[in-house]
């Protein structure tokens, strides 16, 4: 069975883009660019929200991630400037599930704090990994939009960059936290 990672950058703050969905602050050279790239060949789905696709749209890419099969969740996009993305505006819950049924490589959440609240809420996100940046962005788009249940996570892994990057790997508990469960 496949593993869903939601898998983003975040500023120390907790936010993925601006409110207007750009990123600047982020740190886009040193080593951790060449891990990250690195890290694609282990997927071969990406998933993302309109928001986030539209972010590469803008600059012309309309297949951000050609080496996958992509689907972008939208309920205002009608159909897609590229044959190999699909758009998806309904039964999200069923496709992500099968998706995570299927044999294959895992798959990659990059993005969309919607898309990852829904699918965080029917737990099918297996794992989070933060590309966290140094800096503090203030105000923006969260992690996650909305409420989240509060979920213990696993930290399996970490690498801290010299420019200050640090990537974290969090497992996602299958047990329900409860704070008085681990006294």
């Amino acid at each position: 069975m496949r593993k869903l990672k939601y898998y983003v950058a975040t500023s120390l703050d907790g936010f993925i883009a601006h409110e207007d969905g750009s990123f600047d602050g982020f740190l886009f050279e040193g080593e951790q660019v060449g891990d990250y790239l690195d890290s694609l060949k282990n997927f071969d789905i990406v998933l993302m929200g309109r928001k986030t696709y539209e972010v590469g749209l803008k600059e012309g890419k309309t297949n951000p991630y050609p080496m996958m099969k992509s689907y972008v969740f939208s309920r205002s996009i009608q159909e897609s400037p590229d044959e190999n993305v699909e758009i998806v505006s309904e039964n999200i819950i069923e496709l992500v599930t099968s998706l995570k049924q299927e044999t294959g490589q895992d798959i990659y959440l990059c993005g969309g704090a919607n898309l990852a609240t829904t699918l965080f809420d029917e737990n099918l996100i297996d794992e989070v990994i933060i590309k966290l940046n140094p800096f503090l962005m203030g105000s923006g788009i969260p992690l996650f939009s909305g409420k989240i249940q509060q979920t213990a996570l696993e930290l399996f892994n970490s690498k801290i960059y010299e420019n200050g990057v640090v990537f974290l790997y969090y497992q996602v508990k299958t047990q329900e936290y409860s704070p008085l469960r681990s006294r």
